[in-house]
């Protein structure tokens, strides 16, 4: 089993690893990147189910329901930005 510490290592890890490599992809690129992307964010959401759903104590189920609404709002918000980015390659009839 994971302990606490073990888990937060990997967490911020993951973290700096995340911003080192978006960080460093060039604006032009950043929407098209996340739209083709959307499918991690339902992957993520899946796991947030999951772990929330293996949740024993109070904190463990705090924590598993804020990953689920953080996870949830992540997604729609992916799906969002593609539909603006789709919207700016229609052509205007006036």
């Amino acid at each position: 089993m994971i302990t606490g510490f073990v888990a937060l290592y990997i967490f911020m890890l993951a973290a700096f690893t995340g911003y080192e490599i978006i960080g460093r992809v060039p604006a032009i690129l950043h929407t098209p990147l996340m739209s083709g992307s959307n499918f991690v964010h339902g992957i993520v959401l899946v796991g947030a189910m999951v772990a929330l759903g293996h949740a024993d104590g109070f904190w463990e189920t705090l924590i598993g329901f804020i990953g689920v609404i953080l996870a949830a709002g992540n997604a729609v918000g992916g799906y969002v930005v593609t539909e603006r980015m789709l919207d700016m390659f229609k052509s205007s009839k006036d």
